[in-house]
């Protein structure tokens, strides 16, 4: 069974529906919290690439200029993993993680964004099959501080809100990086919320804001969370040599 690394930085940070997708489709997912000590129950980055058929690295509640010892260990083996062609999937600071390990630049925004937003699919991403189905203006659920200034040498930007430009893009073969969280149900994204007051303050945005959000858009956002994880599946996970005919 082919073996997906799964980065997880937080005990809320979860695969979620992208994990249960990729599992319905026959991967094995080798989950590593890289972010607590071995005997704690935490994991170390892969030493290799042998056995894996691709990445996810997941958000989390550290920032790329923190000075966590697994920080550089796992950019180092996003950057191994994108170069052997492998499909690399980075969600909000994996995202920031692939763009750094790329050698693009990451920083921090001058105002937080968090709660439903609204992404516009660019041009790019309009044929881009990852983002088939995928309605060229929806709201994605934010929660991040920082963002990519700067995407890596031969990225293509994807999508874009109107506080962050750089929302998703692809560089390569099969490297996607997502700012916005695809992966959250319900549930994970109100325990985000409860989690994260400090962030929101900076936000300008009350808990019950995003509820009332919430209420109004999860369904639309879910359903368009759930193609997009069935075209990550299908398509960046897909074999290699498939992509290139």
């Amino acid at each position: 069974m082919a073996r997906i690394v799964v980065f997880q930085h937080g005990p809320r940070q979860t695969a979620g529906r992208l994990g249960m997708t990729l599992r319905d489709h026959g991967f094995a997912l080798d989950v590593r919290r890289v972010d607590i000590p071995i005997d704690q129950g935490g994991h170390t980055v892969p030493e290799d690439l042998d056995g894996i058929h691709g990445v996810v690295s997941l958000g989390g509640p550290q920032n790329v200029d923190e000075s966590h010892p697994w920080i550089r260990r796992e950019t180092e083996f996003l950057k191994a993993a994108h170069e052997a062609q492998l499909p690399v999937i980075g969600i909000c600071l994996g995202a920031q993680l692939i763009s750094v390990a790329l050698g693009g630049e990451v920083g921090r925004m001058d105002k937080p964004e968090a709660g439903f937003c609204t992404i516009d699919v660019q041009f790019m991403g309009q044929t881009d099959r990852i983002l088939a189905g995928i309605a060229w203006r929806h709201f994605q659920f934010q929660s991040h501080a920082y963002e990519t200034k700067k995407m890596p040498a031969g990225a293509t930007l994807l999508a874009s809100s109107g506080a962050c430009k750089v929302q998703a893009y692809t560089v390569g073969l099969r490297t996607y990086a997502f700012q916005f969280h695809p992966e959250l149900d319900r549930p994970a994204i109100d325990a985000m919320v409860k989690a994260q007051g400090k962030l929101l303050g900076e936000a300008g945005i009350e808990p019950p804001t995003i509820s009332e959000q919430a209420d109004k858009h999860y369904e639309s956002y879910a359903r368009l969370c759930d193609r997009l994880c069935l075209n990550i599946a299908s398509y960046a996970f897909a074999p290699a040599e498939l992509l290139k005919a």
